[in-house]
């Protein structure tokens, strides 16, 4: 990488799979849980990921790049966490394994956000201004769900599991 440019495009496409490997794991998710509130708010989740992936994928190949460029590390351990605290654990109470739910989509949508804030964010300096206004949409779009899930988590999930 030589330029702000290379940089840009490797991170658009460690986001794209971060995205990519984040939506399986999330279907999973809405799937095990219980709380009815909590499940419609997951499946709005999953169709924003596969909306983000979209958007990512388009900006990528705008700039003559391939969107499988890269392997995200990073979500690759969160999705595994995910699996073995949400999914995978002995957990007997159905309240205490939304809360588990909610906690490593959220760990999972925070990671996202760091990454659509840094792309956005080098979009911006480049003077990509459809590209920030692309990416700032996924930005306000992730930023919603996570308060959602805290919403539900405050007010439903959290007094039950407890």
């Amino acid at each position: 990488m030589n330029s702000l440019k290379d940089l840009y495009i490797d991170q658009l496409q460690d986001l794209y799979s971060a995205d990519k490997q984040s939506l399986s794991v999330s279907k999973d998710l809405a799937k095990a849980a219980k709380n009815p509130e909590l499940k419609a708010a997951l499946e709005r989740n999953v169709v924003g990921i596969s909306k983000g992936m979209e958007k990512v994928k388009g900006l990528i190949q705008d700039h003559d790049a391939d969107p499988k460029g890269e392997h995200c590390k990073g979500m690759e351990g969160l999705v595994t966490e995910a699996r073995a605290h949400a999914l995978e654990a002995d957990i007997s109470d159905d309240d205490v394994r939304d809360a588990s739910i909610i906690a490593q989509t959220q760990r999972m949508t925070h990671y996202a956000l760091a990454g659509y804030g840094v792309v956005r964010a080098f979009a911006q300096r480049q003077g990509l201004k459809s590209d920030v206004t692309v990416l700032q949409d996924c930005l306000d779009e992730t930023y919603g769900g996570d308060r959602e899930l805290t919403r539900i988590a405050e007010t439903q999930v959290n007094a039950a599991a407890a």
